[in-house]
């Protein structure tokens, strides 16, 4: 995320998009617990306390504050630069064929029009980065972890980017980058999102969960369902 103020007469546009299940067919987190049960890395039990998570997140019983905390403690120790490189090597090998073809053509439709387009996820840095590369974003918004000379320290920079944490975040980037969420457009499948998608002046429902699809109608919210990728 660009640090730098900008002072523009006229407001910027942005476009906003959440990542699980908005850019890519798939839950990120998911698909890491996946690609380490193939090299080896997990057993099967961790992997299937890795869906049990996912699961109890699908329903609203997961407390994803403190479980991110959590895990970033896996990481304490962990060089930096060891992880961007396998994060890569993860998202050219089992994330980039995750990307919807619609979100595709609808990032680069922003791009086209001039908007400010950034991802907006509660994911960290380390999966956000690859993805917005694949799909020439600039702009990320995302859960940082705390590193010093090169290593996790294992906590989590405050606050996690989920839920009010995402509007803590967005809103810092909107005042250094001039923005009018008024008239900008926001992305997403959860109903988490929904303290974001009521500040935006276009908010915009793609593949969504059970209560988001019912919020939106009762809204009238636009609402996509994209076509998974033919892998």
């Amino acid at each position: 995320m660009s640090r730098d103020f900008v002072d523009r007469s006229e407001p910027r546009i942005g476009a906003f998009f959440d990542m699980d299940k908005t850019l890519i067919a798939e839950n990120s987190g998911s698909l890491y617990m996946r690609y380490r049960r193939q090299r080896g890395e997990v057993g099967r039990m961790e992997l299937l306390r890795g869906l049990g998570s996912y699961l109890r997140y699908k329903v609203g019983l997961l407390d994803i504050q403190n479980w991110t905390r959590s895990m970033s403690l896996e990481f304490r120790g962990q060089s930096e630069r060891e992880l961007e490189v396998e994060a890569v090597r993860w998202v050219e090998e089992m994330v980039a064929e995750q990307i919807y073809p619609e979100a595709r053509e609808l990032v680069n439709e922003h791009l086209a029009r001039g908007h400010l387009v950034a991802i907006v996820s509660g994911a960290t840095y380390y999966v956000v980065a690859p993805v917005a590369r694949c799909l020439g974003i600039e702009h990320m918004l995302y859960t940082r972890l705390e590193v010093v000379d090169g290593l996790f320290t294992g906590k989590v920079v405050e606050p996690v980017c989920f839920e009010e944490g995402k509007i803590y975040w967005l809103e810092k980037f909107i005042e250094e980058q001039g923005i009018s969420l008024a008239k900008s457009w926001f992305y997403t499948d959860s109903i988490t999102d929904l303290p974001l998608l009521d500040l935006v002046g276009h908010p915009v429902i793609t593949n969504p969960d059970h209560m988001l699809y019912r919020t939106a109608r009762k809204r009238r919210w636009p609402v996509k369902f994209f076509t998974p990728p033919d892998l």
